[in-house]
């Protein structure tokens, strides 16, 4: 089973004993401390998502997601659910919708599965990115 969390405002993917980074980071990042060597070049404009080479276990976080898709169809798919195509930045709105945080109050910890989010619809979930992402 895959777990993904998110690392200096990116989303971490373990999976199959892979990593992968999700979206642009939005601060720096102590990449060895994270427990990885640090990517040449982050730009999820040009590639949602990229591998990462690890140097140990790495830590998610508080609260990560559960699925069951597996590999890099699933950095695939969270780079299609999360990433703001014009910012190439994860959506912090649609992140809190997924773990079920209004607020960064509320957070929730441990694991949340989440493997109905890889089985919904490509087209189901661009009505939800479009509702959360609007501006009001």
């Amino acid at each position: 089973m895959a777990r993904v969390g998110r690392i200096a405002g990116a989303i971490l993917v373990e999976t199959e004993g892979r990593y992968f980074l999700v979206g642009n980071t939005k601060m720096p990042c102590d990449w060895a401390a994270a427990g990885f060597d640090a990517p040449a070049e982050i730009d999820a404009l040009e590639r949602p998502y990229i591998p990462l080479v690890s140097r140990g276990a790495a830590e998610l976080g508080n609260a990560f997601l559960t699925l069951d898709l597996e590999g890099e169809k699933l950095a695939e798919r969270l780079a299609e659910c999360f990433v703001i195509r014009r910012t190439g930045s994860v959506s912090e709105r649609l992140w809190r919708l997924v773990v079920g945080a209004v607020d960064d109050d509320e957070a929730p910890s441990g694991a949340i599965d989440a493997r109905w989010l890889a089985e919904m619809p490509s087209r189901v979930w661009q009505v939800v990115q479009d509702t959360v992402l609007r501006c009001v």
